[in-house]
């Protein structure tokens, strides 16, 4: 019988610890860095980049997140999850803000790209923050909470729907990003009040200390090799590089091409990321729990990726009005956002559970490290070539990511590795319950 703790209010209710003070923070996320991401690419435009030096940074920042993710783990060992968390969401995120909303040209982007790539640090950090001492079976319920939280943000949208309509996309944008830099500041203050250094953080901060980097980056062999052996970490690791290839092209052109191509207004652009985001707040207190209580993860991942596709071949399938976007368009749109908050949702959930569930806990940093700094690697060319296709024609990087998810649906299909080694036990367990 499934109990009150396996609903999402459950385990937000049960939630203690570094769980409890990472998804309780998680909303400012949306209240800052939500708000104006979706629009950098139009703004980047609007400066007077092409759409080509677009999709280059795209894939320097790609570039610059391989390199500071093989460091994350050895920094998340060394200072600690929690100090790490703190330092670089400063680095990852205030910095570039303050950068982006100044930003005059290029060379500008470049460097808030360069210094943003910091994030994989933190993501690393704080991944180990939140789940190292939750309860194994609540860790897919945490993620989705995590994504409800973040999607929650979208209640404020149209306050720079209102920004974009009275001072035009360009100041609006750079208000956002100051927003941001503050809003974030206090994400991160709260956070590391509210947490505490996990178990194996310390262990780990134990067996590092005096170590010399090279001789942290030389045990990367060794951490290479359990990911090698593990069969379900190969399988989460390609699943969470197609996940983050299409991620990357969807939030690069996405905007683009509905403002360049579908001739939707300005002003309207908020919206979008708002009734995206409410419609994945509420798959995931409905649907979305129900396709996921399963011990086995297959059957929700097959979905995640085949409505994922069904949404950007839509999309591409869009007619071009000749004017100004037309009901039709928005209709169309609609069903679109209605597919990606579905297929978006469960592949974030799912791509970041897998990783989860599959890691050894005792090298979790390290080897959470190496599959980011292998999943950026893979990922990174994909903001080029997106680049290039949006400049022959902007329907064309949806080709690619529908491409991409057709990969993913036919390796989650042929190749599927169960999340837990003895289905068997797992199962008479949880119908001892």
């Amino acid at each position: 019988m499934r109990s009150t703790g396996d609903s999402l209010w459950g385990t937000l209710h049960q939630l203690k610890g570094n769980p409890r003070a990472c998804v309780w923070t998680e909303p400012l996320w949306g209240l800052s860095m939500a708000l104006v991401l979706p629009y950098l690419s139009v703004f980047m435009l609007g400066v007077g980049l092409r759409d080509e030096q677009i999709g280059l940074l795209a894939t320097v920042g790609m570039v610059s997140q391989v390199f500071f993710g093989l460091a994350g783990g050895i920094i998340t060992d060394r200072l600690g999850r929690r100090a790490t968390t703190a330092w670089f969401d400063v680095v990852a995120w205030v910095i570039p803000c303050i950068i982006w909303a100044f930003a005059q040209n290029f060379w500008f982007f470049l460097a808030a790209s360069l210094v943003n790539g910091a994030w994989q640090v933190t993501q690393n950090s704080w991944d180990a923050l939140m789940v190292e001492d939750a309860e194994r079976g609540k860790i897919t319920r945490i993620y989705s909470l995590v994504k409800v939280a973040a999607d929650c943000s979208a209640l404020f949208a149209p306050i720079a729907a209102i920004l974009v309509a009275q001072l035009g996309l360009d100041a609006a944008v750079r208000i956002l990003f100051v927003n941001a830099a503050v809003i974030m500041t206090a994400k991160i203050i709260w956070l590391y009040r509210w947490s505490s250094e996990t178990r194996q953080g310390r262990v780990r901060m134990a067996e590092t200390r005096g170590q010399s980097v090279w001789s942290l980056l030389a045990g990367y062999r060794g951490v290479a090799g359990l990911l090698l052996r593990s069969k379900g970490s190969l399988l989460s690791l390609a699943i969470m590089a197609l996940v983050a290839a299409v991620t990357l092209v969807n939030g690069t052109f996405w905007q683009v091409l509905v403002s360049q191509h579908l001739h939707v207004p300005d002003a309207a652009l908020p919206f979008f990321p708002m009734v995206r985001s409410l419609l994945s707040v509420l798959l995931f207190f409905t649907l979305i729990p129900r396709l996921t209580t399963a011990v086995d993860l297959k059957r929700p991942t097959l979905w995640g990726f085949g409505v994922y596709l069904a949404g950007q071949l839509l999309l591409v399938a869009i007619p071009a009005a000749e004017g100004s976007a037309t009901t039709t368009t928005y209709v169309f749109l609609g069903v679109c956002l209605l597919l990606d908050a579905f297929g978006g949702g469960m592949m974030f959930m799912l791509s970041e559970s897998l990783v989860a569930l599959h890691v050894d806990p005792a090298e979790r940093s390290r080897v959470m490290a190496l599959q980011r700094t292998v999943v950026m690697l893979a990922a990174a060319p994909f903001g080029w070539i997106s680049g290039w296709l949006s400049g022959i024609d902007r329907t064309y990087p949806f080709l690619l990511t529908a491409a991409l998810l057709v990969v993913g649906l036919t390796l989650a299909a042929v190749t599927w590795v169960p999340t837990h080694g003895d289905l068997d036990a797992v199962l008479e367990a949880e119908e001892a319950a």
